[in-house]
């Protein structure tokens, strides 16, 4: 059994396999997802006991596949055989490797939110595309999360064709066809247009001083998501101006 993962988060591939790498099967394929060929070493022992995966598993699974961790499917072959010998197992919440990847679940998430909510696009010409326009977009998501947030941006834009660029691999939709490539890098996005700064002179606009609150403000957008997006350069100056403004505000 040496077929390889087709991507890093190709639970299909995975759980097509998970019977036999129970019962004991090579898992160096594993190599090409990242270095968990050692971590499956010590993760697969041969058993007789049929794999009956409980409900719930395949989302779990699906979720965990798409972690950038590279012993996430090495966890997953640890739990299930776990779950081979004791079914019950799935029930207990508060088991430790069971929250382990439950948390992982939990950032994958988290990730699919944030690129439905801070991936900007930059409209630039492109001779191919319907209309001689294409729209552009760079992100860089912390997880394998590109196949899960295609579905969105497909039905959000149906009529334009665009384009996603991450350093994990890039989402292509000409208006009928999604299709996918390999990673970009930050360089072959677009720069700043004009739109763009029509864009910040709007956001700027509707700022109000009187309901900032950072330590909120950084929960819901975390820095590291602040060079993906053109309003976030001017986060710095409106929070230093807010006193001032809010000061005209009350005197209003």
């Amino acid at each position: 059994m040496k077929l390889p993962l087709r991507y890093p988060a190709d639970w299909e591939g995975f759980a097509a396999q998970l019977a036999a790498l129970l019962a004991g099967a090579d898992a160096a394929w594993t190599r090409d997802v990242g270095a968990q060929a050692a971590l499956f070493a010590d993760a697969v022992a041969p058993s007789a006991l049929a794999w009956m995966p409980p409900q719930g598993w395949d989302e779990l699974g699906r979720r965990v596949a798409m972690h950038a961790d590279d012993s996430r499917y090495a966890r997953l072959l640890v739990f299930a055989r776990r779950l081979q010998a004791e079914p019950g197992l799935w029930l207990d919440v508060l088991d430790p490797e069971r929250r382990q990847l439950q948390s992982m679940v939990r950032q994958v998430e988290r990730e699919i939110h944030k690129m439905h909510a801070f991936v900007r696009f930059r409209e630039v010409a492109d001779e191919e595309a319907a209309g001689g326009r294409r729209h552009v977009a760079w992100f860089e998501p912390a997880h394998h999360v590109l196949r899960a947030v295609a579905p969105f941006f497909v039905q959000r834009f149906a009529q334009h064709p665009w384009a996603i660029l991450t350093p994990r691999g890039c989402l292509h939709w000409d208006g009928q066809r999604l299709t996918g490539a390999g990673p970009a890098r930050r360089e072959d996005a677009p720069p700043e247009d004009a739109g763009e700064a029509l864009w910040l002179t709007y956001y700027r606009s509707i700022f109000n001083p009187a309901r900032l609150m950072v330590a909120a403000m950084k929960k819901e957008m975390p820095v590291r998501y602040w060079a993906l997006m053109p309003e976030t350069q001017l986060i710095g100056e409106l929070v230093r101006d807010a006193p001032r403004r809010e000061g005209q505000m009350r005197r209003l």
